[in-house]
């Protein structure tokens, strides 16, 4: 039995002792909660993301963003009933003590000992890196600045002088936009004189031509923005100190101060980080020139005879630089894009877009004569200066361009032909081979059979040797070109001095073979004739100069 008891009494000892840690291990999480007040408690078990976030604004001062529902209220509920708690302190002029009271979860907002409200981790934005001790801090400088300026602003004494210093600010702004206006006025008028007396001292010009001309009223747009832009920088500066000198519109003065010290600053680092780039373009620029020039210079000796090349004739020296000039910018401009302040902006790319857009649609004729220009060079069909006849055209060619060929008549017209045109047209050369060994100009005649073939030629070759601007090297020659039913048809075929009087040689050649064909009765067959007339038809020589025909000259227009 004693043993019994003593078994016994042990078993109750170890039940004990169990209970008691089990107690024990209860009791420690219940002591950590127990820091914890009911109210913080609550507010950290309910507050949950809200996906309607309402900002905290007071008296005109943002002052924090809730985004967290919290004890069943939407963060705009809890925004009011901040604002509402303020504003009874604000009328008790009450500012302070603000300060911060974190707890495990959040901070409570505390003025004077009244919490006006709680933040808590739902309420930060944490992808932006924000944190409730951040955010707390924040809150508390802007809730101590608002307090302070509500008070201000019930103040009378701070308000007018306020409004004192107001009205001197807006008085000298006026000044100022009025000293900006005379001043631009009167240096406006000042240059203009210095124009007309510069002009009038040179004698270069009429001073009514120059008041007439662009250049002043360029002077005067330019003038008018510089005002514009000061008057502009002046307005905004008033409005911003003024705005600074009243609590409740203090942030709208600080913001547009902060705005333009912002707005400077992106524009002050921007220009900076845009030097290393702009100067990297300015040295492609440079490289790119000096390569130009050396490609200008080659060509140019090219041209005047001073380099003889396989690969290229002195006629396409020229086209061949400018392709060439093309080429070497467009690389330069390919280059140095990429360094361009902005080429990596949206606006930048979209604007590069629509241009080679508008280049691709566009540009399917203007490739064609590029083309067709490209065969004219390089096939050396045409030479400025060259004396020729496409299609119905007859002239000097004075311009062989990219898109256009252009001529000029003998009548003093220039004609302008399509590229394209001149490829697809027949075009005769009369001065590629007339400056060195000739090109024969051929004119006919018929003549009766009755007509000694031999006095025919030699009536021909008597007219060229008496028509002047026709060479003695290559010889003229008369070739019997067909024998007809009724007459011979004779060729005389000479070569000119100068291709471009070809329309006023012609006409002399013309007028000396009529007069010497009637001098010697030989009779031109034309029209045809059906029988032979009782006597030749010739003029008789008595008549050559019949009224009004004048004795002197020949009749050729003079060029």
């Amino acid at each position: 039995m004693r043993r019994l008891r003593t078994a016994s009494r042990r078993l109750v000892c170890c039940v004990v002792l169990a209970r008691a840690a089990v107690l024990v291990a209860q009791a420690q999480p219940a002591a950590q909660n127990s820091r914890l007040t009911p109210e913080q408690v609550s507010v950290a078990a309910t507050a949950e993301p809200s996906s309607r976030p309402a900002p905290l604004v007071f008296f005109n001062r943002s002052v924090t963003m809730l985004r967290a529902r919290v004890l069943g209220r939407e963060p705009a509920e809890r925004a009011d009933s901040a604002t509402r708690a303020l504003d009874e302190l604000a009328d008790s002029h009450v500012t302070g003590p603000v300060e911060s009271r974190p707890f495990q979860g959040g901070a409570f907002i505390v003025v004077a000992g009244r919490t006006v409200f709680a933040l808590t981790s739902a309420d930060v934005d944490q992808l932006s890196g924000e944190t409730v001790d951040g955010a707390a801090a924040t809150a508390v400088d802007h809730i101590r600045l608002a307090l302070a300026e509500t008070v201000e602003a019930r103040t009378p004494r701070l308000l007018i002088r306020a409004a004192a210093i107001a009205a001197a600010v807006c008085i000298a702004g006026l000044l100022l936009l009025w000293v900006i206006h005379r001043g631009h006025r009167y240096v406006e008028a000042r240059l203009a004189a210095v124009a007309e007396q510069t002009v009038a001292r040179s004698g270069l010009a009429d001073v009514d031509a120059v008041r007439a001309s662009r250049l002043l009223d360029i002077q005067h747009w330019i003038l008018r923005v510089v005002a514009l832009v000061l008057e502009l920088a002046i307005v905004y500066a008033m409005a911003a100190i003024v705005l600074r000198r009243f609590p409740y519109t203090r942030a709208w003065g600080e913001s547009m101060r902060s705005f333009l010290l912002t707005t400077l600053e992106t524009l002050g680092l921007g220009a900076a980080n845009a030097v290393p780039g702009l100067v990297t373009v300015v040295i492609i620029f440079f490289a790119m020139r000096f390569v130009v020039r050396l490609v200008a210079l080659y060509f140019n000796a090219v041209e005047q005879g001073r380099i003889t090349p396989r690969w290229i004739y002195p006629e396409t020296a020229q086209p061949t630089r400018r392709l060439l000039t093309g080429l070497v910018w467009l690389l330069a401009i390919v280059v140095a894009y990429p360094y361009l302040p902005g080429s990596q902006t949206e606006a930048f790319k979209g604007v590069s877009v629509f241009v080679g857009l508008m280049f691709t649609l566009g540009s399917s004729g203007l490739v064609n004569q590029i083309m067709s220009s490209f065969m004219i060079t390089y096939s050396r069909a045409l030479r400025v200066g060259d004396y020729v006849r496409i299609g119905e055209v007859e002239g000097t060619v004075t311009q062989v361009g990219m898109l256009s060929t252009k001529v000029r008549t003998p009548w003093r017209e220039e004609v302008t032909i399509p590229n394209t045109v001149v490829v697809a047209t027949q075009t005769t050369d009369y001065s590629r081979l007339g400056d060195t060994v000739g090109t024969f100009i051929p004119t006919s005649v018929t003549i009766g059979y009755d007509a000694p073939w031999r006095q025919v030629q030699s009536l021909l070759l008597m007219a060229a040797e008496r028509t002047p601007g026709i060479r003695r090297e290559p010889a003229p020659m008369v070739l019997q070109m067909g024998l007809e039913d009724f007459y011979v048809k004779y060729t005389l075929f000479v070569c000119l001095e100068r291709q471009e009087m070809r329309p006023y040689n012609l006409h002399t050649l013309h007028a000396n073979i009529q007069d010497l064909f009637n001098e010697y009765g030989v009779q031109i067959m034309s029209p045809n004739y059906v029988f032979d007339p009782a006597g030749p038809k010739v003029v008789a020589k008595k008549d050559w100069f019949a009224a009004p025909a004048r004795v002197e000259g020949d009749g050729a227009p003079s060029v």
